[in-house]
């Protein structure tokens, strides 16, 4: 056996199989796996991952040999430009209207999608996050905190379908983004270079994203793993202005605010303002108003039982631009965690 290393090199991935032990990017993975030289008669097998990089073998090896494949499913490439990316955003703005799907909009779940592919990232072992969208496999499809997000997945199939050269990583990333701009809120910025992993080994293990059962404790245990303050777990929280629960993926049901498809502040007005009481039903504990309409999670009400936090909720209820500025920089800063951009990454705008 022999290893390969592999590099990128502008539309195409340029690989040498040699005898030298060297790594290659994770994006040459799904091109390498597969690949075949009838005349050489070699072979590339035994992906081990490091990381963020990976190792390959090769039997029946050559002195040197060096071809060259077409770029896979794996790396956007350096000649997609900001146009193209441009493009992708408008197809996916004009695809979030759906009377169909709950309250007419598509982009709630479209921000969730974006929100657990990021938010499993781990600093200490490198691994999770968006970066290689792998909640295309089963492992982390089916975590329970995932539930239903299939959906989400299957909405933005066609989308990949009409521009194939863009990456799941990058096309679920830029969907959240493009969901919370057209629904009224902040710009966020966003770069493209994200890349899909080639297998389901560098999956992130169950129990990474935040528990909404629990309190203010977990919240911090899980937020600050990926290095954010109490301002920023309450300016992240504050997407619950849209969408809603459903019984029959999270258990809880019901939205948070009378205008689930406008990004606004009032989520954070519902908590400081209105009337919360425990829920009399058959489901997990939630919160309910008055009207028995809206409702609010144990991690929501956290966020006004901990002093250190009720703070920045009185703030974005008071002041829906602040919350907008701060939640753009905190939801940017989620998107690119553990994200090894490419040298040609471009913010799109």
């Amino acid at each position: 056996m022999a290893f390969v290393a592999a590099t990128v090199v502008g539309s195409l991935q340029s690989v040498r199989l040699g005898q030298s032990g060297t790594f290659c990017s994770r994006s040459s993975a799904a091109a390498l796996t597969s690949a075949r030289n009838a005349a050489f008669g070699f072979e590339v097998s035994r992906i081990s991952f490091f990381g963020k990089s990976a190792r390959f073998e090769a039997s029946n090896l050559p002195v040197a040999v060096s071809f060259s494949v077409s770029a896979a499913l794996t790396t956007p490439t350096a000649p997609a430009t900001k146009a193209d990316y441009l493009a992708v955003k408008k197809a996916l703005e004009a695809s979030l209207p759906d009377i169909a799907h709950d309250d007419g909009s598509r982009g709630p779940v479209l921000i969730r999608l974006a929100w657990h592919a990021a938010g499993t990232w781990d600093p200490h072992s490198k691994t999770g996050g968006s970066d290689g969208s792998t909640m295309r496999y089963a492992p982390e499809a089916q975590m329970g905190a995932n539930a239903g997000l299939d959906i989400a997945r299957d909405y933005l199939e066609p989308i990949k379908k009409q521009f194939p050269w863009i990456t799941y990583a990058d096309l679920w990333s830029l969907a959240g983004v493009v969901a919370v701009e057209a629904m009224g809120g902040p710009t966020i910025p966003w770069r493209a270079g994200r890349s899909d992993d080639p297998s389901p080994a560098t999956c992130p293990p169950d129990g990474r994203l935040p528990d909404a059962s629990k309190k203010s404790d977990h919240l911090r245990a899980i937020f600050g793993r990926m290095g954010f303050t109490d301002q920023e777990i309450v300016a992240l929280s504050g997407a619950h202005a849209v969408g809603r629960c459903h019984t029959d993926r999270s258990g809880w049901d019901g939205p948070w605010t009378l205008t689930p498809t406008k990004f606004t502040n009032d989520y954070f007005e519902q908590l400081i303002n209105n009337t919360w009481t425990l829920k009399n039903w058959a489901g997990p504990p939630q919160y309910e108003d008055p009207t028995g309409k809206l409702m609010m999670l144990p991690s929501d009400m956290a966020l006004i039982e901990d002093p250190e936090m009720k703070k920045y909720v009185e703030e974005y209820a008071k002041d829906e631009k602040l919350f907008f500025r701060h939640f753009a920089t905190a939801f940017g800063k989620l998107l690119e965690l553990g994200v090894e951009f490419p040298k040609w990454s471009f913010f799109v705008q």
